[in-house]
């Protein structure tokens, strides 16, 4: 896979620990966490986006299409966290209380587990493609 650069692997970690940040914050009810998050979300994805794959493994081009997924969920975790700050649509209480608030944190659990599935499985197949060659 293609290396990031000492810039690029630096806003990767700091979006990494801003959504960390923002996701622990979030639970005092600060205001500001969810742009903590969306923030971090966008350092994190953005780079993790432009680690390529040019080999012809079809276990590592799956892998990495998965972690994409991850990066999906992460970004959508954000956009639900800033609607789950307020009822800016104004929808009627029941509603935004079944369908908005706090879903953000299923969303989160769910791009965790896949990336540290991936993360996992991707490290295992490189070195073993390394071997090879």
């Amino acid at each position: 896979m293609k290396q990031l650069n000492k810039i690029q692997n630096a806003i990767f970690i700091a979006g990494a620990l801003l959504m960390v940040a923002g996701a622990g914050i979030s639970l005092t009810g600060w205001q500001g966490a969810p742009y903590v998050y969306c923030l971090g979300a966008l350092g994190f994805a953005s780079m993790q986006m432009l680690q390529r794959y040019d080999g012809s493994n079809v276990t590592i081009r799956r892998l990495r299409r998965i972690m994409l997924l991850s990066d999906v969920l992460f970004l959508v975790s954000g956009l639900l966290m800033l609607a789950s700050q307020g009822n800016p649509l104004q929808l009627p209480q029941i509603a935004y209380l079944q369908y908005v608030y706090n879903k953000w944190v299923g969303t989160l659990m769910l791009a965790a587990l896949i990336q540290l599935y991936v993360t996992h499985r991707l490290d295992h197949e490189l070195t073993k493609e390394a071997k090879k060659l």
